[in-house]
């Protein structure tokens, strides 16, 4: 299932997370990994999420290692450590889409075709190592502690749109 791409404007949100540099193959391994680092550092500063955790793809390699970042937003920004660090997601106006039940690749594509097909620009740049991102997000909006069904699992894709 892919929802209907829609655009829309976006405040800045600020968030904690833990950036790396892995090839997709390793997502399997890497994404539970630091979502539970940073849920248990959050939970030790006794602060709550303030929205759905992501990975936030700083540079895409499809071949190679991407640079992402796993995140959990917070309200305010918050001092980070030698392992987690602050960060914030730019306002501005986003295309979206919701998918399950097919792959994330499967997802991205959709988007990435729609805005083709509707003279979308995205807020990107090439880098030496790949495609750059403003902002370009996955928002994994399914708990799987309340859904243990990973074909259930609901993803939002979300790209920021150049000014």
């Amino acid at each position: 299932m892919i929802t209907k791409p829609k655009v829309e404007d976006r405040a800045e949100q600020h968030y904690v997370g833990i950036r790396t540099q892995v090839p997709p193959s390793k997502f399997k391994k890497v994404i539970p990994q630091f979502l539970d680092e940073l849920f248990g550092w959050l939970g030790k500063q006794g602060v709550k999420p303030a929205g759905a955790p992501f990975m936030r793809y700083h540079v895409i390699n499809m071949a190679g290692n991407m640079d992402v970042e796993l995140g959990v937003p917070v309200v305010s920004a918050l001092a980070g450590d030698d392992r987690v660090s602050p960060g914030v997601i730019p306002a501005g106006r986003y295309a979206a889409l919701v998918y399950s039940k097919v792959t994330g690749i499967a997802g991205n594509k959709a988007l990435v075709e729609w805005a083709v097909k509707n003279n979308i620009t995205w807020d990107r740049w090439d880098d030496a190592n790949g495609d750059a991102f403003r902002a370009r997000i996955e928002y994994f909006l399914t708990d799987p502690a309340e859904e243990p069904d990973k074909k259930k699992w609901e993803t939002e894709v979300a790209i920021r749109l150049a000014d």
